[in-house]
C-alpha cells in the first residue's frame, strides 16, 4: 500500500506556537485555507483510492478541498490525532515543547512505556495510529491518504519506517501540510520514499523543501 501522511493547514494555535491538542480544536487561519485549498494539485499525481481524517476540526477542513477533488468521504478516526499534550496542553514556551517531543521520540525509539505527563505513554498512542493503518491496509486501496498531525506523523514514521530513525524525524519538522510517503504494509513493515518532496534513501536523507503548500510555523499539534 501507499501510505500518505499529510499534516493539517496552519492554526492560529500553530501561529501562537502553542500544544493545543484538544478536541475538536481549532479550525484553520486564512493561510491554513489556502494551504487545503492547494493540497488536491499538489498531490494530483496520486491515484487516492481512501481519505482518512482525524477527530480533530483543522484535518477535516483541510482534507475537505480534496475530497472534494476526488468523490471521496473522508472517514475519520480518533487514531490519527494528535498526541495528546496532558499536562503541557495550551503552553507554548520552549521548555514544554521540548518535553513534549522528547516523550514522542522516546516512543519512536522503543521507550513505549513512558508517558507524556498527564497524558498518554508509547503504547497507547502508536497502537491507535496502528490500528487506523491496519484498517486502511485491509481495504484493499493501493493508495490511501491520511491527514494527521505533525508530531503524530513524525513520531510514527520514526517508529515504523525502516529507513527513517529517531535522529532524522526529530531534526526534519513537517510544515503545514507537508506530506510524508510511504509503501509496505502492516505485516512487512514501511519504507518512508518522500519526506516533504525529497526523496528518501535507505538510511534517510536530509529534505530542505517545505511542504506542497506552505512554510511550517511550528512542528507539532
Amino acid at each position: 500500500m501507499r501510505l500518505l501522511l499529510i499534516r493539517h493547514g496552519q492554526t492560529p494555535s500553530n501561529v501562537k506556537h502553542l500544544l493545543d491538542t484538544g478536541a475538536p480544536g481549532p479550525g484553520l487561519t486564512s493561510l491554513g485555507q489556502d494551504q487545503a485549498a492547494a493540497l488536491p494539485q499538489a498531490l494530483a499525481a496520486e491515484k487516492i483510492e481512501s481519505l482518512y481524517v482525524s477527530t480533530l476540526l483543522r484535518t477535516q477542513l483541510t482534507a475537505a478541498p480534496l475530497a472534494a477533488a476526488t468523490g471521496l468521504e473522508a472517514q475519520v478516526r480518533d487514531g490519527i490525532r494528535e498526541l495528546i499534550a496532558g499536562d503541557l496542553e495550551m503552553r507554548g514556551d520552549a521548555e514544554a515543547a521540548a518535553d513534549y517531543l522528547a516523550a514522542a521520540f522516546a516512543w519512536s525509539g522503543g521507550d513505549t512505556e513512558r508517558r507524556m505527563p498527564g497524558g498518554e505513554n508509547g503504547v497507547e498512542a502508536l497502537g491507535r495510529f496502528d490500528a487506523v493503518v491496519a484498517e486502511a491496509a485491509a481495504t484493499g486501496a493501493e493508495t490511501v491518504a491520511m491527514v494527521s498531525h505533525g508530531a503524530a506523523i513524525r513520531m510514527w514514521v520514526a517508529a515504523r519506517a525502516v529507513n527513517v530513525d529517531v535522529a532524522f524525524a526529530a531534526s526534519h519538522p513537517l510544515a503545514n501540510t507537508g506530506v510524508v510517503v510511504l509503501t509496505g504494509s502492516p505485516d512487512e513493515g514501511w519504507h518512508a520514499l518522500v519526506w516533504e518532496g525529497r526523496p528518501l534513501g535507505p538510511e534517510g536523507d536530509s529534505p530542505e523543501d517545505s511542504g506542497p503548500a506552505g512554510e511550517a510555523t511550528t512542528s507539532v499539534a
